[in-house]
């Protein structure tokens, strides 16, 4: 049964650092609470640090995003982030019709720069970011999809749907340091590669793209996903390669993808691993890249060596409604 809208979910997300010598001290900056809006209300949510933090203290990035930052200045040898939350989700509605967008040429010229013009919060994702930079072979990559006049919603599902098919999926393939370039070149990766490849790709021809971390809630026959991919598909005008329905890659996992402005709509949303429009992904967190992002990161003093072991759970609380 695929989750109804305003169907209530528990999420679990648990981090845990085993070091090999002891940790003096330690820094840490958590992004784990998800965001709250118009498709999203966040019931509770609680984070549980292990050993307890000398300092805690949260607020907001400057992309809107709850930001959890911690210190630990006792010695320990592990240290485990515990991320409980209770999220209500409701479906997203992406149109891709032809009255809701228009040619992405006339899009690209709304984010470059003109002395008097309005300023568009949109244009910052238009630059290069640590992670992902803009690049003429990108550039390439995306012309393939963006051809003359052809509207930006059309050209973003193709786009998507070319990433999915020409790049395969690969766990532990690549880590948070690999850069875009050799993924690309390589055609392999995680969804943390195949949200960086197409944001470059559109950056690199003008356009405005940003990377979305969260949640992916899995269906216990794939309808909704299938139903997305499908939308999808049509939008670009192609046939659904394989209309039989999958477990999505990224169920129960922390899950990235893509959000490309579109004045019409503003931010639409494209999973390129899934090559899915998603509509029940859970977002924790918006920005620039990964690294804007990242779940959880910091510095220590000492601890030589670690593993690392995340867990993630997600599921249906079965307290519904019809809102």
């Amino acid at each position: 049964m695929s989750a109804p809208n305003g169907a209530l979910l528990a999420i679990s997300h648990v981090t845990e650092y085993r070091y090999s010598a002891r940790v003096e001290l330690g820094h840490h900056v958590a992004h784990l609470t998800p965001r709250q809006d118009e498709h999203q209300s966040i019931e509770q949510c609680e984070l549980r640090i292990e050993p307890s933090p000398s300092d805690l203290r949260s607020g907001t990035d400057t992309f809107g995003n709850v930001r959890s930052m911690f210190s630990i200045f006792s010695a320990h040898e592990s240290l485990k982030v515990t991320a409980a939350s209770r999220v209500r989700i409701r479906d997203r509605h992406w149109s891709l019709g032809p009255a809701d967008s228009q040619p992405w040429e006339s899009v690209r010229e709304t984010l470059q720069y003109r002395a008097g013009r309005p300023y568009s919060s949109a244009s910052e994702f238009v630059f290069a970011s640590p992670h992902v930079p803009r690049d003429p072979a990108l550039a390439r990559y995306a012309m393939a999809s963006f051809r003359a006049g052809r509207r930006l919603t059309d050209a973003a599902a193709d786009l998507m749907h070319r990433v999915h098919s020409d790049f395969r999926y690969a766990p532990a393939s690549t880590d948070v340091s690999t850069p875009v370039l050799e993924a690309f070149r390589q055609r392999t990766g995680v969804c943390q590669d195949f949200s960086h490849v197409m944001i470059g790709c559109l950056r690199s021809i003008g356009l405005a793209a940003r990377y979305v971390s969260g949640y992916l809630v899995a269906t216990s026959d794939g309808s909704d996903d299938a139903a997305s991919a499908a939308s999808a598909k049509h939008a670009g005008d192609e046939t659904p390669a394989n209309s039989k329905v999958r477990r999505p890659i990224g169920a129960d996992a922390s899950h990235a993808w893509v959000s490309v402005f579109c004045p019409k709509q503003g931010w639409v949303d494209l999973d390129p691993t899934n090559d899915l429009l998603p509509r029940r992904h859970v977002v924790v967190a918006i920005g620039r890249d990964y690294g804007d992002v990242a779940p959880l990161r910091g510095v220590i003093r000492g601890g030589a060596e670690h593993e690392l072991s995340v867990a993630v759970r997600v599921a249906s609380c079965n307290t519904e409604s019809q809102g």
